[in-house]
């Protein structure tokens, strides 16, 4: 495939902060494939350029992809952007990264600004590395626990710092979650990074919540000093037995609640057989 799909990262808020490579990419592409185009074409006009716009989002229609796989089939150069940052880290952009990749088309990075890198160093967390969880599910409230929980556990596993995204009405909510789940972690609450009003507040998740004023703003919180998850008590598989075989359930259902279990095939039918809840042969 003869055309190039640039993935060019943009200010994440001073415009100042665009790479002269960036600049020159948006100038002269055949196409700027943005989240919102609206943002697209308000830094092409700080450049002074006007280039063709299209978006390309999570409300796309599914031909999108498609119709851009033919530009580039026909020798076009797309430069992709998203709103604020890296395109296609967190972003709905990575999906026509892969598709461009995977028809023959040409794929450069042109490196920018991060609101992950920028966050991690304004909180001054010393670490040999981050984890990086993005934004949290906004609903089912379960599912949003359930993967902050899976986050945090992970973070404390590997005793690294967790970077999360979050929209500004959700924000109270999620200190509120980890003032539950790690009261005593280290909280960097990165607002309006690069921007006129940056702000940034440390503290246990509690101090950052009270300190917090501002409900504007697009925020990136560093999240540290989080303990390691206690370990899983051992699963007692005869009693697990002992009490399915006394609900009713059947042989087979036995073993197969333990295979969901995560029991091996051999050990599962072992615990059940020696139990007599299943027969020996």
């Amino acid at each position: 495939m003869a055309g190039r799909l640039l993935v060019v990262g943009t200010p994440i808020g001073n415009l100042g902060d665009l790479t002269p490579r960036a600049a020159e990419a948006l100038r002269t592409a055949d196409l700027v494939v943005a989240e919102d185009t609206r943002l697209a074409r308000r830094l092409l006009a700080h450049l002074g350029a006007r280039r063709p716009t299209v978006s390309y989002n999570d409300h796309s229609p599914e031909t999108r992809t498609g119709e851009l796989l033919d530009r580039l089939a026909a020798g076009a150069t797309l430069a992709l952007t998203t709103d604020a940052g890296m395109p296609a880290v967190s972003d709905p952009g990575a999906r026509l990264v892969e598709a461009a990749r995977a028809a023959g088309a040409s794929v450069e990075v042109l490196p920018g600004p991060s609101a992950v890198t920028a966050a991690i160093a304004a909180a001054g967390v010393e670490s040999l590395g981050f984890l990086f969880g993005g934004f949290l599910p906004p609903r089912p409230a379960a599912a949003r626990d359930a993967a902050l929980r899976r986050l945090l556990d992970a973070s404390g596993s590997a005793a690294l710092p967790l970077v999360l995204f979050e929209a500004p009405p959700r924000i109270d909510a999620l200190l509120a979650s980890l003032e539950r789940e790690v009261p005593d972690a280290r909280v960097a609450l990165c607002r309006e990074l690069t921007k006129l009003h940056e702000e940034v507040l440390v503290g246990t998740p509690a101090e950052v919540r009270a300190a917090r004023s501002e409900p504007r703003g697009e925020v990136t919180l560093v999240v540290s000093r989080v303990p390691r998850p206690e370990p899983a008590a051992p699963l007692d598989l005869n009693a697990l037995v002992g009490a399915a075989a006394g609900a009713g359930l059947s042989p087979r259902t036995i073993v197969e609640l333990l295979r969901a279990a995560g029991v091996p095939r051999r050990e599962a039918y072992r615990a059940a057989q020696s139990s007599a809840a299943v027969s020996d042969d």
